[in-house]
């Protein structure tokens, strides 16, 4: 196994950093849209649960402990 230059690989990673900082731009740009939380990708979609809520009153309602 040959060894690689500490120095070449570092300017490797930089230049991979680059070009993935450039295409992310690019991505933002282009869809409008800012970066979002992790998991937040559908918020706006988000109503409250009063369905499950009303759910969880009738079945305590059906049976009783």
């Amino acid at each position: 196994m040959t060894k690689q230059d500490p120095q070449e690989l570092l300017k490797q990673k930089h230049e991979q950093d680059e070009h993935k900082r450039q295409f992310t731009n690019f991505s933002r740009n282009v869809s409008g849209h800012g970066e979002m939380e992790a998991g937040q990708e559908f918020s706006q979609d988000h109503v409250t649960d009063d369905q499950n809520r009303m759910k969880s009153v009738e079945n305590r309602r059906s049976y009783p402990n």
